[in-house]
């Protein structure tokens, strides 16, 4: 008797620390607009499980990326830094190959969850940092990781090889052509699924940075045959990324077919039934692209009224989709225009996981926004700054936000916009507001924080 109630004392026990543990999972897309989903009003590309997503869910209106490029927005994400703290602020290639590693002792999403006893497995692409250097993913709090690590390398979707933790591992069928038998973005939704079902009877951290839907345009026939026909099109052949005869179709085939691993992942939580004990995430790194090696933003209405698009500060470049759901605790259906950024992720991770987050960051957890519950803290400002695509920086505050471009060739022009009225910033409000724009201009020069590795001359000074 006495073993049996001490029996039941550890289950019940074992239960309620489960629960104070949920899986998440974390799933990002490479360069997909925000508008490029259903559940943000488009109508030709069809994503029906995100759209569930939503519609068990919350869909955030106004959430923004780290940065305006694949590398400085997932630094970003995983540190919880903005733009002007953290260690990556733009792409830079690394040999023998990768990016710009960030150090050993980076704080990172992974490492403050593993602490808390969460295994962890990532599978897509990291960019962070190659297997040899302090940013390998495995030395950042990963217990898995499988993909691609070097950016340059994923603009292949059928490429000889991938990394499995620190191996590389041969893809038959494939000679690094157009075409192939192995289709990368499938074994990295094998590799999910895989990750789940070995860590179903334990917490889990799952982030899945799909490479969908960055270039090239390369999409298996099964997916292509669902779009083939149904727009007109004008073969890509140059040389940019890789000839596609019907680009239209394979843009919106490859984003479909991402959707069904989405949509296949939660299948699996369900079947596991771990469904009221993971939030799952889904958002992209950055925006689109318009017309490049046959992609066309215009025909889908990728960017709609937005300015600027991926690598640039304006609302095109950053603004991006974020749905969060957790079936008993996040009110289905519902819609958040909480004002947000990737930085936001790892406080907020770190409260679901019951982890202490870091002093040194710029992030507001929005538990209390995804929960109903409690104070929601609000930002006074978001942040950003980029030295590439000409040097930019960028600060939102309310409905107002500021812009910088050029800082490259050594000018510092303010632009001022509202983004209420002047969604697509096209009425610069600087010269009759100079009180306001003296405000965003102490806040820029309040964050940047100069970096070697990354410079900004003008600003440096």
């Amino acid at each position: 008797m006495r073993f049996l109630s001490t029996l039941l004392m550890l289950l019940v026990s074992s239960t309620v620390f489960a629960a104070e543990r949920p899986n998440i999972v974390f799933i990002l897309a490479d360069d997909l607009g925000m508008l490029e989903l259903g559940c943000y009003g488009q109508k030709k590309i069809r994503t029906p499980n995100i759209d569930r997503l939503a519609a068990e869910g919350m869909r955030f209106t106004q959430f923004y990326t780290g940065n305006a490029v694949c590398a400085p927005s997932r630094c970003c994400l995983m540190t919880g830094k903005h733009a002007g703290h953290a260690i990556v602020r733009t792409n830079v290639a690394m040999k023998p190959e990768g990016q710009f590693p960030i150090p050993a002792d980076t704080v990172t999403i992974a490492k403050l969850l593993k602490a808390k006893g969460y295994t962890n497995g990532a599978t897509g692409k990291w960019g962070l940092g190659n297997m040899e250097s302090t940013g390998n993913p495995l030395k950042q709090g990963f217990d898995m990781f499988f993909g691609y690590n070097c950016q340059s390398h994923a603009h292949n979707h059928y490429p000889t090889w991938l990394w499995k933790n620190d191996k590389k591992i041969t893809l038959e069928g494939n000679d690094g052509g157009d075409t192939g038998k192995t289709y990368s973005h499938d074994l990295m939704e094998a590799e999910a699924l895989a990750f789940i079902k070995e860590n179903k009877e334990k917490p889990f951290f799952l982030y899945v940075p799909f490479t969908i839907s960055h270039l090239a345009l390369q999409v298996p026939d099964d997916s292509l045959n669902e779009y083939k026909g149904k727009f007109e099109e004008i073969p890509y052949k140059g040389k940019a990324y890789r000839p596609h005869d019907t680009p239209r179709a394979c843009y919106a085939a490859m984003v479909t077919r991402m959707d069904r691993s989405v949509g296949r992942m939660l299948d699996l939580i369900k079947e596991l039934k771990l469904d009221d004990n993971t939030i799952v995430f889904f958002s992209s790194d950055n925006g689109p692209i318009d017309h490049l090696a046959g992609t066309d933003s215009t025909f889908f209405g990728s960017l709609g009224s937005f300015r600027g698009m991926k690598g640039s500060l304006y609302e095109g470049g950053i603004r991006t989709p974020m749905i969060a759901r957790w079936p008993g605790k996040i009110k289905a259906g519902s819609t958040s225009d909480h004002l947000g950024y990737f930085c936001d992720v790892l406080p907020t991770l770190s409260e679901i996981a019951g982890a202490e987050t870091p002093k040194a960051i710029d992030g507001i957890s929005i538990v209390p926004t995804l929960l109903g519950k409690g104070e929601q803290k609000t930002h006074e400002f978001l942040y950003w700054e980029f030295p590439s695509y000409g040097g930019q920086q960028a600060v939102r505050m309310g409905d107002w936000k500021a812009v910088r471009q050029n800082l490259g060739k050594g000018k510092i022009v303010t632009e001022l916009y509202n983004l209420k009225d002047d969604i697509s910033e096209k009425n610069n409000q600087a010269a009759k507001m100079p009180d306001v724009v003296a405000r965003f201009e102490k806040v820029m020069k309040e964050q940047h924080t100069p970096s070697a590795d990354f410079p900004i001359k003008v600003l440096d000074e």
